[in-house]
């Protein structure tokens, strides 16, 4: 059974199932009955009505089929209409065909019958989707209505600031948390140019994203910019823009702002603190260490002195004794060559006195020295002295990161590669140890008990710079810490 004939069986025998189909049967037949009854007398108003039209009775009853072939088309379309005319249709030949002493007239009413039934029940039903689709459309433009009203109320009530403007960049409309943000009322804003609302370094940010927007390269674009309010002062917010449609071309810009001005003084504020004492753990350091250098070593360096004296006179002293004093001069000294590498390690004097490079040039020997690992350090740009803080910050982060890869990367080899630009310097340390699976964000570093690299990430933000971390199990790993300078 193909496709066709079991679309039309499955609509037939839905049809049968429906209590019209009966009735409009049922209605067939009364006007079929009395149609064939030539005794059959109609009332006399009626056969004077059908005098006055020039009808007989016959052509009268034809006529009557039209009520069926119409009321199929409403209730089943234009198939129950066709259906029920073709029906009529049987019912009205063999009479206008084999009894009707007129049979071309009779065979013309009856046609006449079937057509006009069928375009009366056509036009009806094309009435009836008329109606539906513009009730249809009357439920979709109430219900436009409807969430147009609600994006009103989520526009006005919203607790981020929200303002549009079109490609003039004119301020088109604007929301309660805006007009209390920038202190103008909605009146002044619709006079003012959207640009005018932020502030002179952040401006060229914001029309970019809003020519790449034009451009389709990107959709929405979240950003950090200042708004400059009325009385002048400044609002620190971050902002989405994206693009405002009409017929599918770009005609303004929404922007969605939310004031974090507060969020980012205690981010300043924290940050100062965090500054202050890595400054004070610094200076102890810097105490500690010249602490260990003057005294602590020139007490250990006396005292390996007047051992080795001892041992040298030998006035007195068994072998055995000679032997322990020559055994206490050689720890003297390898605690005093521990204290000097700790006081290097605390604050190496080379840093302070000869810069970055030359400080990075020894953290290099010495860690080759007692880790085994081959090291190097490559310079790329004109070297320069940088500020004290950022050559401490870089120095602490390569430091880190090299005390990282002795304890655990089990590498051999180890490269620092210092890049200096104009307005940034570059340091990346890279190893081809065993590598290590990264967290999914940088911020996850401290929870997977990584706190040096959380440490280098930290150190790096105090002086708004970056820090990146690439590895891969087996291929090394890579720390790059960029610091704008």
């Amino acid at each position: 059974m193909d496709v066709a004939n079991y679309l039309s069986i499955s609509w037939l025998t839905k049809v049968i199932r429906k209590p019209g189909f009966w009735l409009i049967l049922a209605l067939l037949l009364l006007i079929t009955l009395p149609h064939y009854e030539e005794a059959l007398e109609h009332p006399a108003f009626l056969i004077n009505i059908m005098s006055n039209l020039g009808l007989d009775r016959h052509a009268f009853e034809r006529i009557l089929y039209l009520a069926p072939i119409v009321w199929a088309g409403f209730l089943f379309g234009w198939r129950g209409s066709v259906v029920t005319s073709l029906a009529a249709l049987a019912c009205m030949l063999p009479r206008a065909i084999f009894i009707s002493l007129t049979p071309l007239d009779a065979i013309f009413e009856a046609s006449a019958v079937f057509i006009i039934g069928n375009v009366l029940a056509i036009s009806f039903e094309s009435l009836r989707k008329e109606r539906e689709r513009r009730t249809q459309l009357e439920m979709t433009q109430q219900e436009l209505r409807a969430s147009e009203q609600r994006y009103r109320e989520l526009f006005e009530n919203a607790h981020d600031a929200i303002w549009l403007h079109d490609l003039q960049d004119n301020i088109t409309a604007a929301n309660k948390f805006f007009v209390r943000l920038t202190g103008y009322t909605l009146e002044e804003l619709r006079g003012i140019k959207a640009s005018d609302l932020i502030a002179e370094g952040c401006i060229h940010n914001v029309k970019d994203i809003e020519d790449l927007l034009l451009r389709g390269k990107v959709i929405g674009h979240l950003s950090e910019v200042t708004l400059v309010r009325k009385d002048r002062s400044e609002a620190s917010v971050q902002l989405s823009t994206n693009p405002v449609l009409s017929n599918e071309q770009i005609v303004g810009f929404q922007h969605i702002a939310r004031d974090v001005t507060e969020q980012k003084r205690m981010q300043d504020n924290l940050r100062f603190y965090l500054q202050q004492v890595t400054r004070a753990q610094e200076e102890e350091r810097k105490r500690i260490s010249r602490e260990l250098h003057d005294e602590t070593s020139q007490a250990l360096v006396v005292l390996s002195r007047q051992l080795d004296a001892l041992a040298s006179s030998g006035k007195g002293l068994s072998q055995d004794n000679s032997r322990l004093l020559e055994e206490l001069r050689q720890q003297t000294n390898d605690i005093m060559q521990g204290v000097r590498r700790l006081s290097q390690d605390l604050r190496p004097a080379a840093l302070d006195r000869l810069g970055l490079l030359p400080a990075l040039e020894w953290l290099v020997s010495d860690v080759a020295e007692y880790s085994g690992i081959a090291t190097k350090v490559n310079v790329l740009g004109t070297e320069r002295r940088l500020p004290e803080e950022v050559e401490l910050v870089l120095f602490r982060i390569a430091q880190e990161a090299l005390r990282n890869v002795w304890r655990h990367s089990q590498a051999t080899e180890v490269e620092i590669m210092v890049e200096f630009d104009e307005r940034k310097t570059r340091i990346t340390v890279s190893d081809n140890g065993k590598g290590f699976n990264l967290p999914r964000t940088i911020g996850d570093l401290a929870r997977d008990s990584k706190l040096g690299l959380a440490g280098m990430q930290e150190r790096a933000q105090l002086l708004g710079g970056t820090l990146t971390v690439q590895s891969e199990l087996g291929r090394g790993s890579s720390i790059t810490v960029e610091i704008p300078a």
